[in-house]
């Protein structure tokens, strides 16, 4: 028995996110029984990060036990055979595969997650970016999100920026950067930490949009912190805006 890591690249839409779900299709169910097909093994995959519905990855990590001997390489390319083939409606791709030791575990093990945001700020509703931006109608002022988002990082009680839903035993985390970008009419947010809660980058996201707007000043967001409250942070940004970007190990 052998264990492998997968780095993996995906388009969220129309799927009901990582883990599996009754449903709809997942992205773990798609590897698992493209994984099957090319094993006649039934294995499960253990996933970074478990990515909602619509969020899409850049390169997610993986890792699953495997009996038979098969060449990385070998098992890069039979995957992404059978998942063309199972799944043409789908846009999963497995980018690399490399044996690691038996110990290695793609969730626990990763030092550090980093997620990006991206917001259209322009009247013209977008076309190629559909679903990979969220369109505002209305120019965001991003140097004034920058400088706010700073309240945000360090160590702290995120009860206002999770979902009602979130699982996670404790609200306390801590954000290592968050670093925003202009290019042209797009704002690009990059939120690194070592672990999120469950919808914590899309209320930052939310969040930092009313800042841009102008509704939202410097003492809104701490106030927001303070409150430890769902509803005094901002709205849920849409999940189509969001990529997982890297795991750091």
């Amino acid at each position: 028995m052998a264990r492998y890591k997968i780095n993996i690249e995906y388009d969220g839409t129309n799927l009901v996110g990582w883990q599996k779900q009754k449903n709809g299709i997942s992205i773990q169910e798609i590897i698992e029984n493209s994984l099957y097909k090319l094993t006649s093994e039934k294995i499960k995959i253990q996933g970074a990060g478990r990515t909602d519905s619509n969020v899409h990855a850049l390169n997610q990590v993986a890792h699953f036990d495997l009996k038979k001997k098969i060449k990385t390489d070998s098992i890069r390319d039979g995957l992404n055979f059978h998942i063309k083939n199972l799944y043409k409606r789908y846009k999963v791709s497995i980018l690399k595969c490399k044996k690691v030791k038996k110990k290695f575990n793609a969730r626990f093990d990763a030092k550090e997650r980093t997620y990006l945001y991206k917001i259209l700020d322009r009247r013209s509703p977008p076309t190629i970016q559909n679903k990979r931006v969220w369109h505002v109608k209305k120019k965001l002022d991003d140097k004034l999100m920058k400088k706010v988002a700073k309240v945000l990082v360090g160590k702290h009680d995120f009860t206002s920026f999770r979902s009602t839903e979130c699982q996670s035993k404790s609200p306390i985390k801590t954000i290592n950067s968050i670093k925003i970008f202009r290019k042209s009419s797009e704002i690009e947010i990059w939120i690194k930490a070592k672990s999120f809660l469950h919808n914590q980058c899309r209320i930052i996201a939310g969040t930092l949009m009313m800042v841009g707007k102008g509704k939202w000043k410097k003492e809104d967001v701490e106030n927001a912190l303070k409150a430890k409250k769902r509803g005094a942070a901002g709205q849920t940004a849409p999940a189509w805006g969001l990529f997982l970007y890297s795991v750091k190990y």
